[in-house]
C-alpha cells in the first residue's frame, strides 16, 4: 500500500529484528471500530436485555435489509417478535452483525462521528505508541517514546475513508498526522496503537 509504508524505508525493515506492530492506518481503522463500538448499545446480544435492544434498532426497512443481509429470514424475523422463537447463538451473532453495519452507517450518514472527532474545530487528542521493541536486542532498539498531539481538520476525510474502506486513503492521512510530530515521524508509520480521546 502507498503511505506510511515507505517512511520507515529511512528506518531499515522495521520487522526485521523483530518489533511488533502495525501500519499507522490499521491502527485508525481499528481506533474508529472502537469508538463505534463503545457508543453503542452495550448489553451483550446473548442476554435477553441486548437481544432485544439490537432488535428494537433494527425495526425499520433498512435494519430488516441488514438482517436479510446477514442471512435471517422475514419469518424468521416474525416468530422473534411475536415470541415464538428464540434465536439460536448462531443468529444472535447475525442479529450482532446486522445492528454493528447498521450503526456504523447511521453514524456516518447522520454525520455525527466526523462532528464529533472534529469537536467544533478543536480536533481531537490522539495517543501514538511506538511498536513494541521488547523482543528486539538492545542494540538494535530505536529510542521511541509514546507520543500526544492534537489533530485537526483530518477527521471528515478520515471518516469518509473509512466509511468506503479506502485503506491506501487512510495510510495518506495517517502519513500527514505524523508528518506533524518532529524529523523522526518515519519512526512512527507503524505502531503498537492509537488511541483517540473521544
Amino acid at each position: 500500500m502507498a503511505g506510511s509504508e515507505n517512511l520507515w524505508a529511512r528506518w531499515g525493515d522495521w520487522r526485521k529484528h523483530d518489533a511488533r506492530g502495525m501500519k499507522g492506518g490499521e491502527a485508525l481503522i481499528l481506533e474508529l471500530n472502537r469508538i463505534v463500538h463503545s457508543s453503542g448499545i452495550t448489553s451483550p446480544v446473548t442476554t435477553r436485555r441486548g437481544l432485544a435492544a439490537r432488535l428494537r434498532y433494527l425495526d425499520s426497512p433498512a435494519g430488516r435489509q441488514a438482517l436479510a443481509e446477514q442471512g435471517v429470514t422475514p419469518r424468521t424475523l416474525r416468530s422473534w417478535m411475536r415470541g415464538k422463537a428464540t434465536p439460536s447463538p448462531a443468529n444472535r451473532e447475525r442479529v450482532d452483525r446486522a445492528y454493528w453495519e447498521r450503526r456504523r452507517e447511521n453514524l456516518i450518514r447522520s454525520g455525527w462521528l466526523a462532528r464529533h472527532l472534529d469537536n467544533g474545530g478543536r480536533g481531537r487528542r490522539m495517543e501514538i505508541y511506538p511498536v513494541d521493541q521488547s523482543h528486539v536486542d538492545g542494540k538494535f532498539r530505536r529510542p521511541l517514546s509514546d507520543r500526544s498531539i492534537t489533530v485537526r481538520y483530518i477527521w471528515g476525510d478520515l471518516v469518509k475513508a473509512w466509511a468506503d474502506r479506502d485503506e491506501s486513503l487512510i495510510d495518506e492521512i495517517w502519513d500527514d498526522v505524523i508528518s506533524d510530530l518532529d524529523s523522526e515521524y518515519a519512526a512512527y508509520a507503524y505502531v503498537s496503537s492509537i488511541g483517540i480521546g473521544a
